[in-house]
């Protein structure tokens, strides 16, 4: 199944809220930058939920035919990176997401959904 990337990313915020992360936004960086054309961010509470966020997202896609990711950085650091190629999903604790401030860095990009 061939599936663009901006269903993609619409689709790791369905999982994602599945999970209960907090904060998830969806940027569209078309026209910004050739590294992604879609970022999803997220918050889990806990390195528990971080762990479970990932693994659904994965579990999901990967049973809707999407290819596995790329993956950098594991849960123990508060910050992991989902990389689907025109999708990248980053997963936060909430002091790393506070800090990196992904949503400030890519200002000009356009928030496509946000779920508080």
């Amino acid at each position: 199944m061939i599936i663009d990337a901006a269903m993609l990313a619409k689709r790791t915020v369905a999982l994602a809220e599945e999970k209960q992360a907090q904060d998830i936004v969806m940027l569209d960086l078309r026209g910004l930058t050739s590294v992604a054309d879609y970022f999803v961010i997220c918050t889990g509470e806990s390195e528990r939920q971080i762990r479970a966020i990932l693994r659904d997202i994965e579990e999901g896609l990967t049973k809707e035919g999407v290819p596995n990711p790329r993956i950098e950085g594991v849960p123990e650091t508060g910050w992991v990176i989902l990389d689907y190629g025109d999708v990248m999903v980053h997963v936060f604790a909430p002091e790393q997401r506070e800090y990196y401030r992904l949503e400030r860095l890519w200002q000009k990009a356009t928030p496509v959904l946000v779920v508080q």
